[in-house]
């Protein structure tokens, strides 16, 4: 029995009440630990099954986002097995010390994350961002608060308009900010410096999956010659792609976009991502250190520890 809730996470993730891919994951393992908490199993095997229900209805959330699906494998590691030598409060225990071990990599990765990137940060940068990743602002911020002289550009990123969170936040931040629209960033990257953005998932070959018109913005800066960095917790890295499977793009209501009754004789097509090639980026940022898109091989591999195969459970 999924407890009411998780399930008002799942519903929270679903309808972006809860975005970004770190914070979902965190949210995931956050599931998990409520699950365990809480459980009215009365054995392993009914606790097994209430984890793998919540597992199911989080992965049905936002099915591109690897990193849900990474935090919930991340909990949930060899816990079959586990199950035939720990009862089950010991079971619960290792549920709950795992969930909470993955939220604090993950904050620690971010700020990691935060201090490595802003490295690659020169005083008098203009930098151009899209969407709101909570990784790309620490590096932004940091080196703001290194006291290097720098400007963001950021773009709205419709149809949900994330980018007016981003522009808030650098508002708050002090850090003197620019808002455009999506289909202006060609217009103004002949002033732009570097770009930095997030990622959803990350494949095997080192394209990156992120907020749709992230691959525009980096075919624009690979013309413009202008640096282009994805910055990325390593449990963003796609293990399944590793075997050649591709990454889901997730597809939202049109409605989003705009009022189907005032265009009934119009498709309307809502894709949340793109795909970015790994030729028009330049390195990705992770708490591991900066590698180059052609590493993300080895950084999968060794991730997690686990196969590309591995499944939740």
């Amino acid at each position: 029995m999924v407890i009411p809730d998780v399930k008002e996470l799942a519903e929270k993730i679903e309808k972006m009440e809860i975005r970004g891919a770190g914070k979902i994951a965190r949210t995931g393992a956050r599931g998990l630990k409520l699950t365990a908490e809480k459980s009215s199993a009365g054995n392993t095997e009914e606790f097994l099954k209430e984890l793998k229900e919540v597992s199911d209805i989080l992965l049905g959330t936002r099915p591109t986002a690897i990193s849900l699906a990474n935090s919930l494998r991340f909990v949930t590691k060899d816990i079959e097995s586990l199950s035939e030598t720990e009862d089950l409060p010991d079971l619960k225990k290792r549920v709950i010390s795992r969930a909470e071990e993955f939220v604090e990599l993950s904050e620690k990765a971010r700020e990691r994350i935060g201090e490595i990137g802003s490295r690659r940060i020169s005083d008098g940068d203009t930098i151009m961002t899209h969407c709101h990743s909570t990784n790309a602002l620490s590096v932004i911020k940091t080196a703001f608060n290194q006291g290097k002289d720098i400007r963001v550009i950021a773009c709205e990123a419709r149809p949900r308009q994330q980018g007016f969170i981003t522009a808030r936040e650098l508002m708050e931040s002090n850090i003197p900010t620019t808002l455009i629209v999506d289909s202006a960033a060609r217009y103004f990257m002949k002033d732009v410096d570097k770009v930095i953005v997030g990622a959803d998932s990350i494949a095997a070959n080192g394209a990156v999956v992120n907020k749709i018109g992230t691959s525009q913005i980096a075919l624009t800066a690979y013309e413009a010659r202008v640096v282009f960095f994805v910055a990325a917790e390593s449990y963003k890295f796609h293990p399944q792609t590793l075997v050649g499977r591709l990454v889901e793009i997730e597809e939202r209501d049109p409605k989003e976009v705009a009022d189907p009754s005032k265009l009934p004789n119009v498709e309307i097509r809502n894709p949340a991502f793109d795909v970015t090639p790994a030729e028009y980026i330049d390195l990705i940022i992770t708490e591991r250190g900066i590698i180059p898109p052609e590493a993300a091989y080895e950084i999968l591999r060794e991730h997690f520890e686990l196969g590309p195969e591995s499944e939740i459970f």
